[in-house]
C-alpha cells in the first residue's frame, strides 16, 4: 500500500510570494522525508546551483484526494542545512519561542476575490455592477457569486483539521472572507497557507481564480485585507495591557507597514474603512483606525485588538513576527505578562 503526499512550499516571487506544490508517493506508514526541488524555477536559486531542500513542518489530511493522502507544508532550506532567505517561518520561530510564555493568540481574516474571464466573478461583461453595500453578508443570486466554491473550501478546511472559524461574503461581487484562528503565531501561518492552497486548488475545478490583490478593482470599492486579531494572556485578563500593545504599535508604524503586504498604499488611503498607510491611530469600535479595539473589549476591560492594516496578500509569518516582537517586548518591559 502507498499514499500521496502533496508537498507545499512558499516560493521566492517578489513582491508577493506564491505557493508551489508537487506530489510524492510514499509507502503506507512511512515518515515524511526531506525532498528537493529546482529553485531556479521558483525564484529561489540560480541555474548553476539550483537545488533547494523541502523540510516538512506541518501535515494534515488531504480533503481533496481523501483516503490516507496528506497535505505537507514545508520550509525551504539550502543544501548546507541553513534556512533559505525566503523562509520567513524560520525567522518567526525564535521570536515565537522567546515570548512563548505570553501565550499569544492570532485570528486572521483573509479576504480574497474570485476572478473569471478577466473580471471579478459577478461583474457584467460591460460596465459595473450596483455599488457596494448589499453584497456584504448578502444572500440571493443577484448579490452573491461563488458560494459553491466557498462552501467546498470551508468543508475542505474542516476535513483537513484546520482552525477555520468562519466565512462571509464581502462588500464587492465575487469578494469573500474566511477566518483562521484562534491559533499561535506559527500555527496561524501554517493553517493559513494550507487554507490558501486549498482555496486555489478548489477554485481550479470551477475554472475560477482567487486573488489576494489588495485593490482588485480601482474606484469606489473596498480593498481586500487580512485584518489581524491579536492578544496575549495579559491582554485577555486586563485592559491596561491592551493599551500598552496599541502604544507599542504606534512606535513602529513604518516597520510594520513595510511588512504588511505589497502595494499597501493602494488600499490604505484613509477611505473605505481604512486609515492612511503613513499614519497611526487606534480607537474603540473605529474601523477607520489603524487598530480597532472592539466595543465589547472596552466594556469587559479585557480581550484583544484588531490590526486593520495588513493586506490580503500578507505573509502571515511576517505579520506574526512583527506583532509578537513589538507587542510582547513592550508588555514584558511594562511587567504586563
Amino acid at each position: 500500500m502507498s499514499y500521496k503526499a502533496e508537498y507545499i512550499w512558499i516560493d521566492g516571487t517578489e513582491p508577493t510570494a506564491r505557493l508551489r506544490s508537487k506530489t510524492r508517493i510514499l509507502a503506507d506508514g512511512a515518515d515524511l522525508p526531506d525532498w528537493g526541488f529546482d529553485g531556479s524555477s521558483t525564484n529561489q536559486a540560480p541555474g548553476d546551483h539550483s537545488d533547494c531542500v523541502l523540510k516538512p513542518v506541518f501535515s494534515c489530511p488531504d480533503p481533496i484526494r481523501g483516503g490516507s493522502s496528506k497535505l505537507v507544508l514545508c520550509e525551504v532550506f539550502l543544501v548546507d542545512g541553513t534556512p533559505h532567505e525566503t523562509n520567513t517561518r524560520a525567522t518567526l520561530r525564535p521570536v515565537a519561542e522567546q515570548y512563548e510564555a505570553q501565550d499569544s493568540w492570532y485570528g486572521i481574516e483573509q479576504e480574497y476575490t474570485f476572478f473569471k474571464d478577466g473580471r471579478p466573478l459577478g461583474f457584467p461583461e460591460r460596465g459595473y455592477p450596483a455599488p457596494q453595500g448589499f453584497y456584504y453578508c448578502g444572500v440571493g443570486a443577484d448579490e452573491v457569486f461563488g458560494r459553491d466554491i466557498v462552501e467546498r473550501h470551508m468543508d475542505a478546511c474542516l476535513d483537513a483539521g484546520l482552525k477555520i472559524s468562519g466565512i462571509n461574503a464581502e462588500v464587492m461581487p465575487g469578494q469573500w472572507e474566511f477566518q483562521i484562528g484562534p491559533a499561535g503565531p506559527v500555527e496561524v501561518g501554517d493553517h493559513m497557507w494550507i487554507a490558501r492552497w486549498l482555496l486555489y486548488r478548489i477554485a481550479e475545478d470551477f475554472d475560477v481564480s482567487a486573488t489576494l490583490d489588495p485593490k482588485p478593482v480601482e474606484g469606489d470599492w473596498n480593498g481586500a485585507g487580512a485584518h489581524t486579531n491579536f492578544s496575549t494572556k495579559a491582554m485577555r485578563e486586563g485592559y491596561d495591557a491592551i493599551i500598552t500593545a496599541c502604544e507599542a504599535l504606534a512606535e513602529k508604524v513604518r516597520e510594520h507597514v513595510a511588512g504588511y503586504g505589497a502595494d499597501i498604499e493602494r488600499r490604505l488611503t484613509g477611505m473605505h474603512e481604512t486609515a492612511p498607510w503613513s499614519e497611526f491611530s487606534y480607537g474603540v469600535s473605529d474601523r477607520g483606525a489603524s487598530v480597532r479595539i472592539p466595543w465589547q473589549v472596552e466594556v469587559d476591560k479585557r480581550g484583544y485588538i484588531e490590526d486593520r492594516r495588513p493586506n490580503a496578500n500578507i505573509d502571515p509569518y511576517v505579520v506574526a513576527r512583527l506583532i509578537t516582537g513589538t507587542c510582547c517586548a513592550a508588555l514584558e518591559k511594562a511587567g504586563q505578562v
